[in-house]
């Protein structure tokens, strides 16, 4: 598959992201131990209509007839097969507060089929996809630090290379229409830009 490569050439290889403290946070992979906190936070809406962060696992049709509780069982069934499909963020109090999607690319079929998100070379990736931030905690800053600390998780898995997906826009945009993160965020965790299906859907990558 022959390689992509942005307009300005040379790609700046950026340092590893960590996870960063300074809002008193903690992160912990989800597993069946964790599996009320998620609930928890995403509420009997499953976070954003019923999606229960199955949107790039399942083939539209399926995602649309499962929606709610069929989207909540087939996430409960991939916890409790001991895979995780990505970590919660915690104040120090212990609630949970946030949640990021990360996991090797294969992990999300829908993405492998995506044209605009296609890959763009050969190397094993893992992906970010999905952001939900309890509306108490929206615009403090929780974000870029749970973005840190998924590549974190990803590099202790074996990770090389961590992508993400995120939305560009000129203007504000309702969080249920970010879901997979803003340029902004992934600038200030450490990814570069490494390639645009169109215009306001990059690729970006964090080597780590």
């Amino acid at each position: 598959m022959k390689k992509n490569t942005t307009k300005t050439g040379h790609i700046p290889k950026p340092k590893p992201a960590q996870p960063s403290n300074a809002l008193n946070l903690e992160f912990h992979p989800l597993t069946s131990e964790r599996w009320q906190d998620l609930e928890a936070l995403f509420g009997p809406r499953g976070a954003c209509g019923g999606c229960w962060c199955m949107f790039w696992r399942v083939s539209r049709s399926q995602f649309d007839k499962q929606k709610g509780e069929g989207n909540r069982k087939a996430l409960k069934k991939i916890v409790d097969s001991d895979e995780i499909p990505g970590i919660l963020a915690y104040t120090n109090e212990g609630k949970p507060l946030a949640w990021c999607s990360v996991a090797p690319r294969e992990n999300y079929p829908v993405l492998e089929r995506s044209r605009v998100l296609k890959r763009i070379d050969e190397k094993p990736v893992w992906s970010v996809v999905c952001f939900f931030v309890a509306k108490s905690h929206r615009g403090r800053g929780v974000t870029v630090p749970l973005l840190k600390a998924a590549v974190n998780y990803a590099k202790n898995h074996g990770a090389k290379v961590v992508e993400g997906y995120p939305t560009e826009s000129e203007k504000p945009m309702p969080a249920s229409f970010i879901w997979t993160g803003l340029t902004s965020m992934f600038l200030k965790a450490g990814f570069v830009e490494v390639a645009r299906g169109s215009e306001t859907r990059p690729i970006m990558r964090c080597f780590v």
